[in-house]
């Protein structure tokens, strides 16, 4: 009875120490926690591991919780960027409702965009935000420089050894020793400043269908609001003849091979080329002219006589 007695004593005494001792444990972590930053926020959890974006639906995770969004899911090959388990069709529905009910500043506010989106608009406005890089205009390379305005002259000129010019009329002059190799395209980019704003002059050999032919063309370095305010006239002749062209410069926003496809500029085909060079039509000398101006409106909608830059 008395070692029964003593037994119970220590036992009710090691209890009594064992809840003081998790008391005292759990109000340290509890001070500990009330002293720390939270440093965590929601837009935390929702960043990508991989390309560091915002994660939106369908947001994926494996069978350890961690997360990736859906356009890395196929750059890790199905594989988790953290603990390398396979990811499977595992949906984080939980992000996924957190992500839908959230307000996001769009993706280029570094760029100056300002606006914020429930995340469906967001995703729309990013496409079309006048604030996102262009890609490099320059047509003969796979140039994967992106960038504002400034940076992509500066890419042009640097490397690329693009001519820049100031002025709004440009006289083009192209010579080529053997006009019958028009198979690997040519090309020339020229940039030009006027107007506070650039223009890039391109000029490229190519086949059309199965003729040969020669392009002239300017783009805007800008958005295509932008360009609609400008017009631009190309010609080309000789022995008596001439071609003209005029219209809207297009923005560098619309790919060099979509404003080639639309064949939307200045289109000479190779006999008429060699017809205007003259000669023994054994080389080829063309020589294109143009010029930009601006047209302005008054009060009343009335378009304005051009605005010509001196």
């Amino acid at each position: 009875m008395e070692t029964s007695g003593v037994h119970s004593s220590i036992l009710s005494l090691t209890m009594m120490e064992e809840d003081e001792y998790h008391h005292n444990q759990f109000s340290s972590i509890s001070k500990l926690d009330n002293k720390a930053p939270i440093t965590t926020s929601v837009h935390d959890l929702l960043e990508c591991p991989v390309c560091t974006n915002s994660m939106y639906p369908p947001i994926h995770q494996c069978l350890n919780g961690h997360t990736l969004c859906s356009n890395c899911k196929t750059r890790v090959h199905n594989r988790c960027p953290t603990c390398r388990q396979e990811l499977g069709d595992i949906r984080c529905l939980a992000l996924e409702k957190i992500a839908e009910s959230l307000e996001f500043p769009c993706r280029y506010i570094s760029l100056g965009c300002s606006e914020i989106f429930p995340y469906y608009s967001k995703i729309k406005h990013e496409s079309i935000c006048t604030f996102r890089p262009y890609s490099c205009p320059y047509a003969g390379s796979d140039c994967s420089f992106v960038g504002n305005i400034p940076y992509l002259v500066a890419h042009l000129r640097d490397d690329h050894g693009v001519d820049m010019h100031s002025g709004c009329t440009f006289n083009h002059r192209y010579v080529k020793s053997n006009p019958m190799e028009v198979e690997n395209a040519t090309w020339m980019l020229t940039v030009f400043h006027c107007f506070g704003q650039y223009f890039c002059l391109h000029f490229e050999a190519f086949q059309l269908e199965m003729s040969p032919v020669y392009m002239a063309f300017l783009r805007f370095m800008g958005d295509d609001r932008e360009a609609k305010n400008y017009n631009y006239s190309l010609e080309v002749g000789g022995n008596g003849r001439k071609l003209t062209f005029e219209g809207n410069p297009r923005s560098i926003r619309d790919s060099h091979k979509k404003v080639k496809d639309s064949h939307d500029g200045l289109i000479i085909y190779r006999n008429m080329a060699l017809f205007f060079s003259g000669g023994d039509r054994k080389e080829l000398k063309l020589r294109v002219t143009g010029r930009i101006w601006k047209e302005q409106q008054n009060s009343e909608g009335v378009v304005c006589t051009p605005n010509m830059c001196s």
